[in-house]
């Protein structure tokens, strides 16, 4: 018979279970701490957006200067014709507020919505008495319809959205009715559309020249270290450099507080996070993809320009879909700079007055009358569909680069 086999005692046995049992435990609860972190955010997010589509839609109680439907005689206000509103505008108007409206555009190659919407406004001037979010239009209808009666007999109860055609196409107001947001829209593609046509040719430019000719000197790792602390410098430190050099100092180039003033700081801002971003894409373009086309003749620049360049092309438009997405929500800096919290005109040029979205919004939550938090939240639909817009082709672009 052969001999059992012999078991080797194992002193570090039962210390290694224990390990492996502890790290298991450990991975497992990091997991657990990852799903509720991601729960509680995405929990987080969708009351927040529910919260801005409720205020965005809702009763809106009015009550009328003047009665809109005995503006023309035996007639109601929705049977009266594109030709009954234009003759409604020129008999009730004064000649400067008629030319103005001519000159901004021609009643007659107006839409029937358009007209009715002028005849409201400068007519009927309806005054809003009451508003109410979209839970509780829904939830409390019978009771909001039951109160208005009681304590505004001649108010008109209507569901409004807050986010129409109008509302995008009007501009600034003091009459919450009549406020939109069509030139805080030009005003933030104006700076936006500078400050990255600024930024990003300036910023991938910087990056090449650290990444594929600067040799490694103090003073090279001394200049990147300073555009990597650069890129948290607070934005309020921004504005206040653009509004020195570029406001004061370079007024006769800038116009003062104008779009370029804003847009030249709000590049400054951008530069950093593009430079960095364009330095990481470049970097990751392997070394041999260079030295085989050095080893076939070609030129340092060349290389960079037709071999290098391309490979990195959709790192680089993905710091600049950053540097957009910040540019779009930034206000510190256009703030210090000077852009205008009310405007009724829109922007012509570089050196015109300006707004943005973002200030619009931050100066309606400041006023006190409560409607004007209903048209911030429509403001802010619009502010994150323009975001969510922007990316979108820019991510379409660095798909197509990709040959995805």
């Amino acid at each position: 018979m052969s001999a059992p086999p012999v078991e080797h005692y194992d002193p570090w046995a039962g210390a290694t279970a224990r390990r492996d049992a502890y790290r298991r435990l450990l991975n497992s609860g990091g997991r657990v701490a990852f799903a509720g972190c991601i729960g509680v955010a995405l929990l987080a997010l969708a009351l927040l957006l529910g919260n801005i589509v409720s205020e965005a839609f809702g009763l809106v109680a009015t009550v009328d200067e003047r009665d809109r439907d005995g503006l023309v005689e035996g007639r109601a206000f929705t049977e009266l014709s594109r030709e009954d509103l234009a003759r409604l505008l020129r008999q009730e108007l004064s000649a400067g507020g008629l030319t103005r409206l001519e000159e901004e555009r021609p009643l007659e190659e107006r839409s029937l919505d358009d007209l009715r919407a002028l005849v409201l406004a400068r007519i009927v001037e309806p005054d809003v008495v009451g508003v109410w979010p979209l839970h509780e239009s829904l939830l409390r209808r019978d009771a909001i319809t039951a109160e208005v009666a009681a304590e505004e007999p001649g108010a008109r109860l209507e569901f409004r959205s807050w986010l129409n055609w109008q509302f995008l196409t009007s501009p600034m107001a003091s009459e919450p009715l009549e406020a939109g947001i069509r030139t805080a829209i030009l005003g933030t593609l104006w700076v936006v559309s500078i400050a990255v046509l600024v930024a990003v040719p300036l910023g991938v430019a910087a990056a090449i020249y650290l990444e594929e000719f600067a040799r490694n000197t103090r003073t090279t790792r001394l200049l990147r270290a300073c555009i990597t602390n650069l890129a948290g410098v607070p934005s309020i430190i921004y504005g206040m450099l653009g509004l020195v050099v570029f406001v004061r100092w370079g007024e006769a180039l800038t116009g003062g507080r104008s779009i370029l003033a804003a847009a030249l700081a709000l590049a400054l801002l951008l530069l950093p996070i593009v430079i960095i971003n364009a330095q990481e894409a470049i970097r990751a373009v392997p070394r041999s993809v260079r030295e085989a086309s050095m080893a076939l003749g070609a030129s340092p620049l060349y290389t960079v320009w037709h071999i290098v360049l391309p490979a990195a092309r959709p790192g680089i438009l993905t710091g600049t879909i950053l540097a957009m997405s910040q540019a779009i929500g930034e206000t510190a800096v256009l703030i210090a700079v000077g852009a205008a919290t009310f405007i009724a005109f829109d922007p012509s040029g570089p050196h015109s007055a300006f707004t943005v979205l973002p200030i619009q919004i931050f100066n309606w939550t400041l006023r006190p009358q409560e409607e004007f938090r209903h048209l911030a939240a429509a403001a802010i639909l619009v502010l994150l569909a323009l975001l969510l817009s922007l990316n979108a082709v820019a991510i379409a672009l660095r798909a197509r680069l990709r040959g995805e």
